[in-house]
């Protein structure tokens, strides 16, 4: 399976291109191994060369924001040798909606204040990563 086909690569916002748009930047796809607990969710995109570096959601021991490159999703193997695919099935969505869908607030710490309601918990969610994203 292609991972990053010439369309959905041409869909890829340039990097730091959604910076602004905090919780509701668009995640383009998603990509995970099938033999493990590994996903990644891409925001942006740029070709460098001959490979792409993506920006996203990285949801594996820890859930983070985070660089990656195209050539080392498409070499990592899972630990039966499975590789990475990509969710044909995705559609676009934003930060916020994945994150409530797929629990990555919870796994980010991001609600350790019971008290708060949920508009402050995505907006401190949108905060971090913003700031995340800048180191």
């Amino acid at each position: 399976m292609k991972l990053l086909t010439k369309a959905l690569e041409k869909k890829l916002p340039a990097l730091y291109s959604q910076e602004e748009r905090g919780k509701d930047a668009t995640i383009h796809a998603k990509f995970f191994t099938p033999d493990s607990n590994w996903t990644w969710y891409v925001l942006e995109g740029e070709r460098l060369g001959n490979d792409v570096r993506l920006f996203g959601i990285v949801d594996g021991f820890v859930t983070e924001y985070g660089y990656f490159m195209l050539s080392q999703l498409e070499s990592v193997r899972g630990p039966i040798s499975l590789p990475i695919e990509r969710d044909l099935h995705w559609k676009p969505q934003s930060v916020v909606e994945v994150a409530e869908l797929h629990d990555l607030c919870e796994k980010m710490g991001y609600f350790e204040d019971a008290e708060m309601d949920e508009a402050d918990r995505l907006d401190d969610i949108a905060k971090e990563l913003a700031r995340e994203k800048l180191q």
